[in-house]
């Protein structure tokens, strides 16, 4: 079957998919009154309310499935984006537009930029998908930072190809059509009675067949959309652009997670515009291989089981057998297509003004290194916290056991835990060394169910990697009391403290001494005696 029938196909059942409700509900209106009128006699009038009833409920399942079908794809507000005008940046509009253009599709009445790795194209369609109308298009501010403007140009005429009719005048047609079905049958999905559900497995199997039906269609346009950014920006920059588009995903991600949100437990935001922006410092930190490797391992998202994308490499390798046209893939010298931006800062501001909850755009500025310092020293606290409660607990223990004649050293200890003040790191280390560690302060750090029924070595070996984050979490707090800890947002790498030089060479030695089968606090003893009493080289 050639690919003009197989779309023919397609909308010949997208006007089943339509009709299927006419037929229903003429069907219920005839049983209906055929009971009525002809079947049910008068002692049998609630058993015709039951009936009506029930059609009731039927008909309006059906008829909110069809006003779903007919308004999929009405535009609406768009609350976390900012709208741009051609007045606005008329660079950026430029460039959609030549895209639009050569896919032989109009421009779109209103552009978006989003806080995603993403773009897209959105239209509101007319008389159930089969004509075009409103159309919007979407493009995220990271998007634009880690592509350049030649792998840009090929993403916007790959999204305009999908309503191109590019090899048919069906293959765009048809696209739209998947859409308000997709969209008819998530309203099926949400349907809360069982009635619902009833007529809802009619919609969504018949919507199923003709997806699937459809599929190859949708395929042909996604390859062909391909083969035109190829044509319009090069066949190089689109591969690049394709194999960008994943580790871009993966970074984005990565700096949410890790530098954004940074200053939650704080309750507090990075510098205004550095939400989203800061994203740009990771770009240019780290490129090639060190960006890739954000992604490495990690699996590609499921697709939708109707996904009319086919797989990343199978589009690469198809645009690679493409003829060469001398043009190259867009990196090197290419220009971030950031830079078509007229203030990509203030473009930054406005975006995180539009998308940051009200409460959480009132929290407090700080810089990224006040950030990092604030950060650090919060982890430290929370690494240390378990460990100073649980000598804590050991000391307070140790001194309702002694006699009355204790020594001067542990009744000092004894009234500080008295007061309830958590020992400091001296007192931690005295502790070890009058063997109170895998006597009495193991026991009592926090575990797992399943671990407290370890014993001997095993028991040790599970719980000394969290005194060991205990004891470096003080020594943290330690050195930044002091002065001799930096922050460092290390934009290449994981943010946090810049210890001394000697304590990066020595500290791991000497925490790993001070929690082994017989402590040994020496090591950091000196190590603490060295950095409160001579400036440490850094």
């Amino acid at each position: 079957m050639t690919f003009r029938l197989r779309a023919v196909r397609a909308l010949v059942l997208l006007a089943g998919f339509h009709l299927m409700g006419v037929v229903l509900l003429s069907a219920m209106a005839a049983l209906d009154w055929l009971l009525v009128t002809r079947l049910l006699t008068a002692q049998a009038a609630w058993l015709e309310g039951m009936v009506l009833t029930v059609t009731v409920l039927l008909a309006a399942a059906i008829l909110r499935g069809m006003y779903a079908f007919l308004r999929a794809g009405r535009l609406g507000p768009v609350p976390h984006a900012v709208a741009v005008t051609p007045q606005d940046e008329a660079e950026l509009w430029e460039q959609v537009r030549a895209a639009a253009e050569v896919t032989g599709e109009r421009p779109p009445d209103e552009l978006y930029l989003l806080a995603e790795v993403n773009a897209g194209v959105a239209e509101q369609n007319r008389l159930l998908g089969l004509l075009p109308g409103r159309r919007r298009m979407f493009l995220g501010l990271p998007l634009l930072a880690g592509l350049t403007v030649p792998q840009l140009r090929a993403v916007l005429a790959h999204e305009f190809g999908h309503y191109g009719n590019l090899d048919t005048r069906l293959g765009g047609v048809t696209m739209r059509c998947r859409k308000a079905v997709l969209h008819t049958v998530e309203v099926f999905r949400e349907g809360s009675t069982r009635l619902h559900y009833a007529i809802g497995a009619l919609y969504v199997g018949y919507a199923r067949m003709f997806l699937r039906t459809s599929q190859s269609v949708a395929r042909h346009q996604e390859l062909a959309a391909d083969r035109i950014a190829a044509r319009h920006a090069g066949r190089d920059a689109t591969a690049a652009a394709l194999r960008n588009l994943p580790v871009l995903a993966a970074a984005h991600t990565h700096y949410l997670e890790t530098y954004a949100a940074m200053g939650g437990p704080l309750e507090a935001l990075p510098p205004v515009g550095e939400v989203y922006g800061g994203f740009r410092r990771l770009l240019a930190a780290r490129t090639g291989e060190r960006l890739a490797a954000l992604s490495a391992g990690q699996r590609p998202p499921r697709p939708h089981e109707y996904d009319s994308h086919p797989p990343t490499a199978e589009r690469i390798a198809l645009i690679e057998k493409l003829p060469a046209d001398d043009r190259p893939d867009g990196s090197g010298d290419e220009p971030a297509a950031l830079t078509l931006l007229y203030d990509p800062d203030r473009m930054f501001a406005a975006l995180e003004a539009r998308t940051l909850p009200r409460e959480e755009a009132r929290l407090r500025r700080m810089s990224w290194d006040d950030l990092v310092m604030a950060r650090a020293v919060a982890d430290a606290e929370g690494w240390s916290r378990p460990l100073r409660v649980a000598v804590s607990r050991a000391l307070r223990s140790s001194a309702q056991a002694a006699d009355s004649t204790v020594t001067v050293r542990r009744g000092a200890a004894a009234e500080g835990v008295a007061n309830d003040r958590l020992p400091g790191l001296e007192e931690i280390l005295d502790a070890f060394d009058r063997g109170l560690l895998w006597m009495a302060v193991a026991d009592r750090m926090p575990k797992p169910h399943q671990a407290a029924r370890l014993t001997g070595p095993s028991a040790r070996n599970f719980i000394r990697p969290k005194i060991f984050d205990g004891l470096a979490g003080m020594v943290h707090l330690r050195l930044a009391e002091a002065g001799h800890a930096t922050p460092d947002i290390a934009w290449s790498g994981q943010p946090g403290l810049v210890l001394p030089e000697a304590w990066e060479k020595g500290m791991d030695d000497a925490l790993d001494a001070a929690v082994a089968d017989t402590p040994d606090t020496a090591p950091l003893r000196a190590l603490l005696e060295a950095g409160l009493t001579h400036d440490i080289v850094r």
